[in-house]
């Protein structure tokens, strides 16, 4: 009976030691990043300035396990447009720091205020949001209508998830949830990222640069605590509130997108029917780097149009 107490009490502990046991991300890990970093209230974001230096700003925010690496095949078409471009790191990914807590709207609103306060990026901006980084843009650009110019929705979220019963359960449920994301999540994650070798990518070595994630501490807390946070919820009050503001917004879909399908454009045309939209055929959820030729095609037909 000891033993299988102490078997039990180590099968336990597992998921909690191996994640205390993976890289923290700090200096040393950091000696390899590009652009800057910046103290926020809480923690240091890593972010990159790209193209003309009095170009009208745009900027990126990006996805759920996919830091700002994710940009790199429109950034050169972005900024052939003229555009300066500002990429970042969200708290808990790439090369910025991982605070603890739930990360909801006014965790990551607020990191992106204080991002453009600190690099003194006034007047109206373009915001890009793909995927989660959809959800946080529209919540920013609903905080703040008179400082958004144009909204770019890539395959975003906040529009509702179809939860499993799995990750409706590690949502709800504290501790054995949270044994669970650690446990189960590095696996599945890597078998997803794996199933994109071979892809075409616009953005080199996409696969190895996702599957790095998963060796700094705090990444996959980070994922759990965004799924209770800013995924929780859909985000019918925020577009409604951008439709009456008159911010344009645009939302571009993968047609064979399993993660957020297009179906999901349909709430989105109930919320705001003066938002726009544009269907990739043949694109899954990771069409920022897989039809970055088509995504930039639109926006500039977009722009002509506007």
């Amino acid at each position: 009976m000891i033993w299988l107490a102490v078997a039990l009490s180590v099968l336990a502990a597992a998921p909690f030691l191996r994640e205390a046991t993976r890289q923290p991300m700090g200096p040393a890990a950091r000696r390899d990043a590009p652009g800057a970093m910046t103290a926020l209230s809480r923690g240091r974001t890593h972010y990159r300035w790209h193209g003309p230096a009095r170009g009208p700003v745009v900027v990126c925010v990006h996805g759920l396990t996919t830091p700002s690496f994710v940009w790199g095949g429109l950034i050169g078409g972005l900024t052939d447009l003229g555009c300066r471009v500002l990429t970042y790191d969200l708290y808990g990914r790439g090369y910025s720091d991982r605070p603890g807590g739930v990360q909801d709207e006014a965790f990551f609103v607020g990191q992106l205020e204080e991002l453009l306060a600190d690099r003194r990026v006034g007047g109206d901006i373009t915001l890009i949001g793909y995927s989660m980084g959809g959800a946080i843009a529209t919540c920013f650009a609903a905080r703040h209508p008179g400082r958004v110019r144009r909204l770019l929705l890539l395959a975003p979220a906040g529009m509702g998830m179809e939860d499993t019963g799995m990750i409706r359960f590690i949502r709800a449920t504290p501790l054995i949830g949270d044994w669970l994301m650690l446990a189960f999540f590095p696996r599945r994650h890597r078998r997803g990222v794996q199933s994109e070798q071979g892809t075409a990518s616009a953005v080199p070595d996409i696969v190895a640069l996702q599957l790095r994630e998963l060796k700094w501490r705090g990444f996959v807390p980070a994922v759990l605590a965004s799924l209770r946070g800013i995924l929780s919820r859909a985000l019918e009050g925020e577009h409604r509130a951008l439709q009456a503001a008159g911010v344009p917004v645009l939302a571009i879909w993968g047609r064979q997108d399993v993660v957020i399908p297009l179906s999901a454009s349909d709430r989105l045309t109930d919320w705001n029917s003066d938002a726009r939209h544009a269907v990739i055929e043949g694109a899954g959820h990771g069409l920022t780097y897989t039809h970055s030729g088509e995504i930039l095609e639109i926006w500039r037909d977009h722009l002509r149009v506007g």
